[in-house]
């Protein structure tokens, strides 16, 4: 094998080993660990408490990577273009990063990112990530980009993990019209 294809095949591992998540343990059916975090909405700091959250209805938990990167940006935005059909599904989004943490009251105020429209959490050492699962393999003090929706009971009802931001609200909006048709409201 020659060097220059030695390299690229080592670079194709390393970048392939970033970019894959560590696939979120945590199954369906099983209890959420519950937390709390500093948050911000629309750029005002509050703590975010789970199980205070989960008396109004499902929640939405989405971990991203890091604030103000472009995969995490498309992802929120896309998040709060969608916050009135999980308002009617009586879910709560929250996004979690262990990330550029310093930014969040910024990016949840941004237009192009969060818009005001639902809270996100820092995860400093991502302590959260690590008991959801939700860790990058090759950097765990980052979480991954792995949705989850918690029930109101506190059980994960549903997992969804993948590097692109694309599917995770479709995936999780989805998600949550089930539980809201399996409950009969």
């Amino acid at each position: 094998m020659t060097s220059r294809l030695k390299h690229a095949t080592l670079t194709l591992v390393a970048a392939l080993a970033f970019a894959a998540p560590s696939f979120a343990a945590l199954k369906v059916g099983t209890a959420a660990p519950d937390f709390s975090a500093p948050a911000y909405l629309a750029g005002e700091p509050f703590t975010f408490q789970l199980a205070d959250a989960l008396k109004h209805g499902p929640v939405v938990v989405y971990f991203f990577p890091a604030a103000h990167t472009p995969g995490c940006n498309i992802e929120a935005h896309l998040f709060s273009q969608a916050i009135d059909e999980f308002k009617a599904q009586g879910a709560t989004v929250i996004g979690v990063t262990a990330g550029n943490t310093d930014e969040l009251a910024d990016f949840s105020k941004e237009t192009e990112h969060c818009g005001g429209k639902f809270a996100v959490a820092a995860d400093d050492g991502a302590k959260i990530a690590k008991q959801y699962d939700a860790t990058l393999a090759i950097k765990p003090s980052l979480s991954d980009r792995t949705s989850y929706v918690i029930a109101a009971d506190g059980s994960i009802a549903h997992v969804y993990s993948a590097m692109s931001p694309q599917g995770h609200v479709t995936e999780t909006l989805a998600a949550v019209k089930v539980l809201k048709s399996a409950s009969g409201i």
